[in-house]
């Protein structure tokens, strides 16, 4: 092939290949033992807070069950709504006992002001959320209606995201759920303009209730 008969995208998919085909040893084998990776010193509650918060995420701490029931009544009265879509059978569970109102089909599912799901676990380093498609709550959930709410358990904070992923199979043993994602803050962009803007993508609120249970 003559190059300069070639387009610009031809020269940069060969260069691309020939990159490919030449091995080169990792040039950072020490990445996940330099300092950025080291643990940190405070608890793994205090540092997720932190950077979940950086992001724009909103963290809600609950000792326990009416803690969880009095900071959600709180907050939908908060941001009036009443439109809660709630599919998972352990949280409906719990929201059933104490008479919490809730959507548990995908009827109307166009209005859903809000969503209840779970996750997978809280990476704390970056203030991420996993979640998998594995629950009731599916991909819809987390996705569609402008205000999540993820109830997560203490026990679930890992530090990085090796770790979450180390949790994932273990819980699945070999078949894992389709989709597993991270969530780092409500969904945001700024293509258009250069101006940040909330809720492009997915919801525009995301909130983090903490649920103690270590102890």
């Amino acid at each position: 092939m003559n190059i300069r008969n070639t387009t610009a995208k031809e020269r940069m998919l060969k260069q691309i290949r020939q990159a490919l085909l030449q091995k080169r040893d990792n040039p950072y084998p020490d990445f996940e033992d330099a300092p950025l990776y080291k643990d940190e010193d405070e608890p793994l509650d205090v540092t997720f807070a932190k950077e979940f918060t950086a992001v724009a995420g909103n963290f809600v701490y609950c000792d326990g069950e009416i803690s969880i029931i009095e900071n959600l009544i709180a907050l939908v009265e908060q941001l009036n709504i009443t439109k809660i879509h709630v599919w998972e059978p352990e949280i409906q569970k719990l929201l059933r006992h104490y008479g919490f109102p809730m959507i548990t089909s995908d009827s109307n599912f166009e209005e859903a002001e809000a969503s209840i799901t779970t996750c997978e676990s809280l990476i704390a380093r970056n203030g991420s959320i996993m979640i998998s498609n594995a629950n009731a709550g599916g991909r819809r959930l987390s996705i569609y209606p402008p205000i999540h709410i993820v109830f997560a358990n203490a026990s679930q904070l890992v530090m990085d995201i090796k770790h979450a992923f180390l949790q994932v199979k273990e819980k699945y043993r070999g078949e894992l759920p389709s989709m597993i994602t991270t969530i780092t803050g409500p969904s945001r962009t700024a293509d258009i303009e250069k101006t940040l803007v909330l809720g492009a993508h997915g919801p525009k609120e995301l909130y983090v209730f903490l649920v103690e249970d270590r102890f």
